[in-house]
C-alpha cells in the first residue's frame, strides 16, 4: 500500500490534522512503529518505509496515516500530567551549582553549556542573561533562583521543556510564561526569586528545542535503517 497516497485528509477531518507536526509528534509515532515491529505487526520493510514517511511528514494528519491500521494507535492514552509547580522534595540541593552575578555590569550563561540542578542569578544595577535554549540537561528538574535589584534577569528556555514560576516583585516585575512539555520526561525549569525595582523575565525561545530530546527520533530511525540494510 502506498501510504503517501492516503495522506490527504477529507474535508470533514478535524482541523487538528492540519497542524504542523512537531518533533515530539514524530517521536510518538516512531515509538508506535517500533513497538509494532517488535510485536510482528509490521515487517522490516514496512517499518523502514513508514519511518521514512514519518521524517518527511509535515502535518499531524500525515503522521496519523502511518499508524492508522495499528491497534495501539486507537488505544485510549492516559491524560497528560502537568509538571508540578514546585520541585520534588530532595531533587534540588540547597547550594547552587552555578552563580551568575552582575553588579554594575552584565553577565551571561548561553550557548552550549551543561546546567546543574540549581543556578543562582544576582543582578544589582546590572543585567543577567541565562539562555538554556542550547544547554545540555543532566537533570530533569532545574531551579533558577533570581534576584534583581535595580537590574534585570532574563531567562530563555527551549520550547519542549516545562517552565514554572513562583517569585514576585516589589516595585518591580516578575514575569514567567508557564510552559508544559508534551514529553513527561522533559526537563522542568523552576524560576523563583524577587525583583526589587528591577525585572525578572522567563519565557521560551521560539524555534529552540532540547537537542537531546530531538535526537532520540533520529537515533531510532538510524537504527531501524541500519537493521533494514543489514549493517
Amino acid at each position: 500500500m502506498d501510504l503517501q497516497k492516503h495522506a490527504q485528509q477529507p474535508d470533514s477531518a478535524p482541523r487538528t490534522a492540519e497542524l504542523r507536526a512537531s518533533d515530539a509528534d514524530r517521536d510518538r509515532i516512531a515509538d508506535i512503529l517500533r513497538e509494532a515491529l517488535a510485536e510482528g505487526r509490521l515487517t522490516a520493510d514496512e517499518h523502514a518505509e513508514r519511518v521514512e514517511g514519518v521524517l518527511a511528514a509535515k502535518t499531524v494528519g500525515e503522521l496519523d496515516v502511518f499508524v492508522r491500521d495499528l491497534p495501539i494507535a486507537h488505544q485510549r492514552r492516559p491524560g497528560h500530567t502537568s509538571a508540578p509547580s514546585r520541585p520534588t522534595a530532595g531533587a534540588i540541593p540547597m547550594d547552587p551549582d552555578d552563580n551568575v552575578i552582575a553588579v554594575f555590569s552584565a553577565a551571561a550563561r548561553k550557548g552550549r553549556w551543561r546546567t546543574g540542578r540549581r543556578i543562582h542569578a544576582y543582578a544589582v544595577f546590572g543585567s543577567v542573561e541565562i539562555d538554556l535554549s542550547e544547554a545540555l540537561f543532566d537533570h530533569q528538574q532545574v531551579m533558577i533562583k533570581a534576584y534583581a535589584v535595580f537590574g534585570s534577569v532574563e531567562i530563555r528556555v527551549p520550547e519542549n521543556v516545562s517552565l514554572r514560576g513562583t517569585g514576585g516583585g516589589v516595585l518591580g516585575s516578575f514575569e514567567v510564561d508557564p510552559l508544559d512539555a508534551t514529553d513527561e520526561e522533559a526537563p522542568v525549569i523552576f524560576v523563583d526569586g524577587w525583583a526589587v525595582l528591577g525585572s525578572i523575565e522567563a519565557r521560551p525561545r521560539r524555534g529552540k528545542f532540547v537537542a537531546d530530546i530531538i535526537d532520540r527520533v533520529q537515533r531510532k530511525v538510524d537504527k531501524s535503517l541500519r537493521r533494514h540494510l543489514g549493517h
